[in-house]
Parts: C-alpha cells; structure tokens; sequence
C-alpha cells in the first residue's frame, strides 16, 4: 500500500505552473475547478506558514477549509464500501436498517475526518511541487470527466496524474477519485478495506479510521496501512 499512499500525496502536494487568482471557485466547471482549489490551498499554505511552523494541526484547518469543499467524500466513502451499501438496501426489518443506515453514516464521517488527517499530514512535505495541466476536457452531457495532470519535480521522473471529478445532481463538480500512473487511490483503499469488513464488519473499520484521524498530524508515507 505504500505506492496508494505515494499516489495520494500526488493528489495535494501540487502547485499550478501557471496560477490564476481563484478567487471563488466554478463548481460549474471542472476544469476551473480543479485549478482554482489547487491555487487556493497552496495560496493558503504559503500565507499560513507562520502558524503551521509553530503548529501542524493548523493544516488540519487549511484542509477543512481550502480542499474539502470540493471532495466528494460522501459518494467516495460509499464506493469504498461497495457491496455493503446493497446489503442495507435489501434489508426489510426497519429497526435493523435504521441501525445499518445509521452505521453507513458513521463511517461516511469516519472515512472523511481520515481524509481530513491525510491530507493534513501530507502537505507537511509541501516544497513548492510543480503540476502541468493537460488541454481542457469537454464536459457538457458526461457525469465524469478525468482531469489530466503532470507533475514535475526537478530532478525527479514526471508523475502522471489523472482526477476522475464528477458532477452532481445540482449541476456541481467535485474530485472523488485520483489515478496516479494507472493506480487508482479509491479502487486500493476499496481492496484494502473489503476484507476487513466482511471479516470484522463496518463499526470496527470506522473505529479505525477514527483512530487513526485522532493522530497528531505528521507524515506517514512509511506507514503501508495508512
């Protein structure tokens, strides 16, 4: 799992080459979207170096603020869990369902305030990392465009990196899933995590996942389990 998490780092440790003000951001179009969240939050960053030298939870706040308005985190969680989600579905008995839905929204919440951590703890090896965008992708009539991306470090091979970005029913684009050299950072934590549920059920992995976001924030690219 290391190389997922290798993946993930890609997905927010990237600056524009060539920045524009974002300002507010356009849900309405995904190509915008993707550049004006990144120029924000590394905008941000930079302002707020001060604060998060002194104290890296801070990063937390920048996360909260600056990216997680533009992750589809619900429609991710629910992808993780798969087959789960059809298994409440076809449960007739309504106390047991409203245990079962309630359980799906606790992890939805657990599997964010990871995300929420993750993020954090990787823009701690933030060093000004450089992406090129590819042309603009047509997006009128489809419900998932994949932004197409370049990272460039000197010194270092190219990453490519695609976001799959997806509309909602509101007319509103937001990243759910990121493909880092063909590895897709949500297919892996799906295979991660299946096992563990069918095994040990959804209420044990949420109790992970919250265990792990309660962690002070710091970088945990040696750790393959995160």
């Amino acid at each position: 799992m290391l190389k997922t998490f290798l993946a993930s780092i890609a997905l927010v440790t990237v600056t524009l080459v060539q920045s524009v003000h974002a300002g507010e951001v356009k849900l309405t179009d995904p190509n915008k979207m993707v550049r004006q969240v990144a120029d924000n939050t590394f905008e941000r960053i930079t302002k707020d170096q001060p604060l998060i030298t002194t104290n890296k939870e801070h990063l937390r706040v920048i996360v909260e603020e600056e990216l997680m308005p533009y992750i589809d985190y619900k429609y991710a969680a629910l992808r993780v869990l798969g087959s789960e989600v059809s298994k409440v579905r076809a449960i007739t008995d309504k106390a047991e369902k409203a245990k079962a839905i309630e359980d799906i929204q606790r992890f939805i919440g657990a599997f964010r305030e990871y995300l929420v951590a993750t993020y954090a703890g990787v823009f701690t090896q933030y060093t000004n990392q450089q992406v090129e965008f590819a042309a603009e992708q047509p997006f009128k009539g489809k419900d998932v465009v994949m932004i197409k991306t370049k990272i460039v470090e000197a010194g270092k091979p190219d990453i490519k990196i695609d976001f799959k970005v997806r509309e909602d029913r509101s007319g509103e684009w937001r990243a759910y899933d990121m493909i880092a050299e063909g590895i897709s950072l949500l297919d892996a934590k799906q295979s991660e995590l299946q096992g563990i549920l069918r095994q040990q059920g959804i209420d044990h992995v949420s109790d992970l996942l919250e265990q792990k976001s309660k962690l002070p924030v710091q970088f945990r690219g040696s750790d393959t389990n995160d």
